[in-house]
């Protein structure tokens, strides 16, 4: 039942998706990755500094220290219905720069078709349900070089999207992302400049006859084929880290996500931009045992008796580090105020050899 459900959501979406505006595009590659960043609210532009910052800053590359490193995740969101996975690799070129590779997939399998479910004389046979699946890919090569200017690092990620709904429709699209980290004293600085040049993703529709006909039926347009826009994001972040004794230390880290495709149900907004502040804490034992936490995502909605209510989503999340592997938890959304972002967040982080002298 909550797959047929979610087909006639992606029915929907499909039938409408070539009237969209720029906003919201792309949505799934706005998740985030690695549970160490997701437990501390995606507040990670700045510290990030492994394999994962092929996503989050492909500047932080350049913080793994070792050879090779891999990473691996693994989500589930609408009661496991849809699963988000994500993969990469990092490769050190040389003592100032690194090569990276980054996967991630968020799909909805197995979703029941019903759009000939009864046939041309009107009879009902069960045996025209097929199923298919709806999946986004993100594939992103990223390098990150160290700069001559002392504490400043560089890094820039191309990026290619590939949706897909079934043999019904499907888009390629192409963007390029470009970060910087600086180290000052004892703060650090980030930025991070998604779909910088707009990523243009470009949709084709393969529709029956049948199914154009059920669409007419229900009082949809058919879609045709068309462009769809991403629009700049700009991340902003500074951090700093406390050590309290040679084993204890606290890593304290703020973002500010900043739009410009109109108003955002955000903390900040207005006409021309919105910004979307988030902050996160991760304290650390020995670089052994980490706990984690952060808020984000201020909303303001009206309730059932027409008052404003303010609303913040809190994340925790923990970690292990045993010699060359980490493994990090986080859990999302614990207030509950977005059902579609609850998840239990687990991934890995693989070192493959001992670190440079």
């Amino acid at each position: 039942m909550k797959k047929i459900i979610v087909f006639s959501f992606l029915f929907f979406l499909v039938s409408n998706i070539f009237a969209q505006a720029p906003k919201y595009s792309n949505e799934f590659m706005n998740i985030g990755v690695g549970a160490r960043a997701l437990g501390m609210s995606n507040s990670y532009v700045t510290s990030v500094n492994d394999v994962t910052a092929g996503y989050w800053n492909p500047a932080g590359l350049l913080g793994i220290g070792n050879q090779h490193q891999v990473a691996l995740m693994h989500s589930e969101y609408f009661a496991g219905i849809a699963k988000y996975d994500y993969g990469a690799f990092a490769t050190r070129l040389d003592s100032s720069s690194v090569l990276g590779i980054s996967l991630i997939r968020f799909g909805v399998d197995n979703i029941p078709n019903t759009t000939e479910l009864i046939d041309a004389n009107g009879n009902v046979n069960y045996d025209r349900i097929t199923t298919f699946s709806a999946v986004d890919w993100g594939f992103l090569v990223s390098y990150a070089k160290t700069m001559k200017i002392p504490g400043l690092r560089v890094g820039g990620s191309a990026k290619i999207i590939r949706r897909k709904v079934g043999d019904f429709a499907g888009a390629w699209g192409f963007g390029i992302d470009a970060g910087a980290q600086y180290d000052y004293k004892k703060w650090k600085f980030g930025l991070m400049a998604r779909d910088i040049t707009t990523t243009f993703n470009a949709w084709s529709f393969n529709l029956s006859d049948e199914m154009k006909q059920t669409f007419v039926a229900t009082g949809n347009e058919i879609p045709e084929n068309s462009v769809e826009i991403t629009l700049p994001k700009i991340l902003l972040g500074a951090a700093r880290k406390f050590d309290f004794t040679n084993k204890i230390s606290l890593l304290a880290e703020v973002n500010a996500d900043a739009t410009f495709d109109g108003k955002r149900n955000v903390l900040i907004k207005s006409k021309v931009a919105s910004i979307d502040p988030h902050f996160g804490l991760e304290a650390s034992y020995m670089n052994m045992i980490f706990l984690r936490a952060g808020i984000g995502n201020y909303q303001t909605y009206t309730d059932a008796f027409r008052k404003k209510v303010r609303t913040f989503q809190p994340n925790i999340g923990v970690g292990v580090k045993i010699k060359m592997v980490t493994i990090d938890y986080a859990l999302t959304d614990i207030g509950d105020q977005s059902v579609a972002l609850y998840s239990n967040v687990f991934s890995l982080k693989i070192d493959l050899n001992k670190k440079q002298k």
